[in-house]
């Protein structure tokens, strides 16, 4: 397409001027191009390469994060008011300004500063700042904050998100009204399976507060739900088991050892520590752990002791063998030399001839 039938109103140029401006237009100094532009046509690459970094240097940088920079100290309203004039063409001016609060950890003097201009500017606030408003909350365990938000919401919500459920059970859990957050955990299970990390909060809650039985309740019905706890929940009941002297609880963390064991759970270094540590306070056994390394034969140089072995049954076997030949050897690189006839034999690949 001819360059002047796009731009109208250039006016003619004489040959050497059309040379010149030919060359501009093909180094992208104009912002159209001499002719319709294929993504597949050859170079089309470098084109859009070229265009992309010409369009960022010609138009200013709107990026809101730059734009919106939380203030170190709380503003009063008609401060909060000139800001937000200021940034007038920045549509949700005050949920962008709460994600930069979290984002940055901004003090909750500052937050709650813009829910009081909110506040005094709409007569209200919305859902939305309070959700992200609790979240910074929980975040800095500002637990009279959450306290407030979870009465308010309770009063105008007859039912929260999921996410605003998760955040007052987050909350909630670690203080000292840490049984509201149950009723919460109940809400969630009328509408899907709470996650591992609801489950989680209540249950370190139930532990803090020394309800054994309710902690271990909570325990048993998430793995029921095939849910696999945290690492740092399991931490939780040994780090309470070491204070506890009573048989009935040991046989609960006895049990919770199995539950790793058969499912095959390999505690990372600070639950393996506090493992250890729960053995060596039981009274009267004279339990002593310390780091070593297996040898290959299964057997720990330690205690002496051979690992227990996998016994696989036939349908096992076949499932494993199946995903070992489809995951493996065949795998998803179409350049692979290695086929399903060739298995591995000493550290040398080995197929029929």
């Amino acid at each position: 397409m001819d360059p002047e039938t796009i731009c109208k109103g250039t006016p003619k140029l004489k040959s050497r001027e059309k040379e010149d401006y030919k060359r501009q237009s093909r180094a992208g100094r104009y912002d159209f191009s001499p002719r319709p532009f294929n993504v597949f046509a050859a170079g089309a690459s470098k084109m859009r390469s070229s265009q992309d970094s010409l369009t960022d240097i010609k138009k200013p940088t709107s990026s809101k994060k730059m734009i919106l920079c939380p203030p170190e100290k709380p503003l009063s309203v008609e401060e909060w008011g000139k800001m937000i004039e200021k940034c007038g063409t920045i549509s949700k001016f005050e949920e962008l300004m709460f994600d930069q609060m979290i984002a940055h950890q901004s003090p909750i003097d500052v937050a709650k500063s813009l829910l009081v201009a909110i506040a005094d500017r709409q007569g209200d606030i919305g859902y939305a700042l309070l959700v992200k408003y609790l979240t910074l909350c929980v975040s800095q365990k500002e637990v009279e904050e959450i306290y407030d938000i979870h009465d308010i919401m309770k009063t105008r919500y007859k039912i929260l998100e999921t996410s605003a459920y998760s955040l007052l059970i987050r909350g909630l859990s670690s203080s000292q009204r840490w049984k509201e957050a149950l009723p919460l955990l109940e809400e969630i299970k009328k509408v899907m399976t709470p996650s591992k990390g609801n489950y989680g909060d209540c249950i370190k809650g139930a532990l803090i507060n020394q309800d054994i039985n309710l902690a271990c309740k909570l325990f048993y019905e998430m793995v029921a739900e095939d849910l696999m706890p945290h690492l740092n929940t399991i931490q939780a009941f040994f780090d309470i088991g070491k204070s506890v002297r009573d048989d009935q609880w040991k046989t609960k963390l006895i049990r919770i050892l199995s539950y790793l064991r058969d499912n095959q759970v390999y505690p990372g270094e600070v639950l393996m520590q506090s493992i250890n540590q729960w053995f060596v306070s039981l009274p009267g056994e004279n339990w002593k752990g310390n780091l070593t390394t297996i040898k290959k034969s299964g057997q720990c140089p330690s205690c002496s002791q051979y690992l227990e072995t996998i016994n696989l049954s036939s349908e096992e076997y076949s499932i494993l063998k199946e995903k070992i030949i489809k995951d493996v050897i065949q795998g998803t690189d179409t350049f692979r030399k290695t086929t399903p006839q060739e298995w591995p034999l000493d550290g040398a690949d080995v197929s029929p001839i």
